[in-house]
């Protein structure tokens, strides 16, 4: 592979990791870059490559995120093995069949997220929500499944979609959510990683510099998130959330 090739990659990954560690969605910049930059590989080859260095920018953001949040581990545990499981199930999907009618739905899904977030000016800036335990873990599991088969089956924008799922539904304030978001991310990561080995598709000469990067880019991206706190975060989250409607905006409307 051209060098070249490869530090521009280095370089949208250290973004990916910098912008997911912060609200999610660094698939926005890391999966569009390695699909143009590596046109002479499969989709499914490229996407499983990049699944690499979006675990490790996420496993460096977590700890970071880990030294100020608690964090309630036998729900993040049972939540894990419900991404794990639905992010390979999504990924299996997604080697047999298109995900192409499923973004106009995403699209207005992404919409109505928006448009909320931005009229809602407290939105994920305190802990709003009182659930008993027993509400808040089926709520829980309800989200791990379907964001962490859309993982699998769609990507990007996924962390954004934790972020969002956890403020709206069970009530965490912006650095608590991206806290658990990180971490159940990690599993739906690792899930798809594993369906990508066992098919023998990841390119490790990519993966792994890359993946180096991604980590720097999701420590210093979490320690930013963290020192600026809520407000930033949540101007930083609707960004993100106007960049992913302008994708998949595009994949709808204008791709060929």
């Amino acid at each position: 592979m051209d060098i070249n090739t490869l530090i521009l990659l280095c370089i949208f990954a250290f973004l990916a990791g910098f912008v997911d560690a912060i609200v999610g969605g660094g698939g926005l910049i890391q999966l569009p870059a390695g699909i143009m930059l590596l046109p002479q590989f499969p989709v499914a080859t490229v996407m499983g490559s990049l699944k690499i260095p979006a675990f490790t920018g996420t496993a460096f953001a977590a700890k970071q995120y880990l030294k100020k949040v608690t964090v309630n581990w036998r729900q993040v545990g049972l939540m894990c093995i419900i991404a794990f499981s639905a992010a390979f199930a999504g990924s299996q999907l997604l080697s047999v069949v298109s995900n192409q009618y499923m973004k106009p739905v995403i699209f207005i899904v992404l919409i109505v997220v928006a448009v909320y977030a931005y009229s809602k000016k407290n939105f994920g800036q305190t802990v709003h929500k009182e659930l008993s335990n027993k509400t808040q873990l089926k709520y829980a599991v309800g989200i791990s499944l379907v964001i962490g088969f859309y993982d699998g089956f769609i990507g990007p924008g996924a962390g954004s979609f934790f972020i969002m799922a956890f403020i709206g539904i069970l009530g965490f304030d912006f650095l608590k959510a991206g806290t658990y978001a990180k971490l159940i991310n990690l599993s739906t990561n690792l899930g798809s990683i594993s369906l990508f080995m066992l098919k023998g598709t990841i390119l490790w000469s990519v993966a792994i510099p890359m993946a180096v990067c991604n980590a720097i880019g999701g420590i210093l991206g979490a320690k930013l998130a963290i020192y600026k706190g809520n407000q930033f975060i949540r101007i930083f989250f609707l960004l993100v959330v106007m960049a992913t409607l302008l994708r998949f905006g595009y994949d709808i409307f204008l791709k060929p």
